[in-house]
């Protein structure tokens, strides 16, 4: 069954659908709450849903937007501009759209790459960072192994490398995304009920025709250009909050030498989507984070 956001956001009182045109494109986000903007972005295999067991906390406090990048749910899927620099152009226009002068800006999997994207090229238009356990493309990621290493307690990224095949995804995989779905999530969450059957449902929905995976596809094949495009941003000057289980030990790695102003935060007890499986601890830790940062 397919969920329409209008279905969704009937569970999430005070929120709304927007769309906006912008950069060449048009973007699908959920705004609710009052105060300081919040941008919320999500990643793969998801969509703006990834964040809606922490929006209402954090709605409470900020003006949340929780955004379709490019390519995902609701938002258009052109044929090309995938490349974490221009996406984060999308949410620039969004932004500057809304007559907002600054904002806070969270992203998780490939959101995260959008996010420091954003926070990157626009470092005065961001007041803070967060980074939800996945690090920005650099030139390590051509070092990810081809076979799965034995004896390595770690969930072998395939999907990296065959989503870099342009045309094949979406030939093999439209209308069988559920396949996908069942596999990702039983191996990248440690309490399987987080991510409930209906949440699957709603992924799948997303996901599940060829243009929704010719576009997520193009996330990553957008890799290469995205790795060169960090080696130009200078380093973040606003504050960072990294907050990771799995990627961690990545994060800690790539932040220490990428921004000024860092604070880590690790999790025990859960895999890589951490929005579903300890959504009161990261709500409670942006919120800190956030209001930390007003106290003069």
């Amino acid at each position: 069954m397919t969920y329409s956001d209008e279905d969704l956001v009937k569970q999430l009182p005070g929120f709304k659908n927007s769309y906006m045109a912008v950069n060449g494109t048009e973007l699908h986000y959920v705004e609710g709450g009052e105060g300081e903007p919040l941008i919320l972005l999500p990643g793969w295999p998801q969509t703006w849903w990834a964040y809606h067991k922490v929006m209402p906390a954090l709605a409470a406090k900020f003006k949340v937007l929780a955004i379709d990048i490019r390519g995902m749910g609701s938002s258009h899927k052109p044929m090309e501009g995938y490349d974490k620099k221009n996406m984060a152009l999308d949410v620039y226009s969004l932004v500057n759209k809304l007559g907002y002068r600054s904002v806070a800006i969270a992203g998780h999997d490939i959101g995260a790459h959008v996010a420091y994207s954003f926070a990157a090229q626009f470092q005065e238009l961001t007041s803070a960072l967060v980074m939800l356990d996945t690090p920005h493309p650099d030139p390590s990621m051509y070092s990810l192994p081809m076979l799965p290493i034995p004896g390595l307690n770690y969930t072998y990224p395939w999907w990296v490398a065959f989503n870099q095949v342009r045309h094949l995804p979406e030939q093999l995989l439209a209308g069988k995304m559920d396949i996908v779905m069942e596999w990702i999530f039983s191996q990248m969450l440690q309490d399987k009920q987080c991510v409930s059957e209906f949440d699957k449902e709603v992924y799948v929905g997303a996901y599940n025709s060829a243009d929704a995976i010719r576009a997520s596809s193009a996330w990553y094949q957008a890799f290469g250009q995205d790795i060169k495009d960090s080696e130009s941003y200078p380093k973040i000057s606003m504050p960072v909050c990294a907050i990771g289980s799995t990627g961690y030990d990545m994060l800690k790695v790539a932040l220490q030498h990428q921004a000024e102003d860092l604070q880590l935060f690790k999790l025990d007890g859960c895999g890589h989507f951490i929005l579903d499986e300890q959504p009161d601890i990261i709500a409670h830790d942006i919120i800190d984070f956030l209001q930390r940062l007003r106290t003069p």
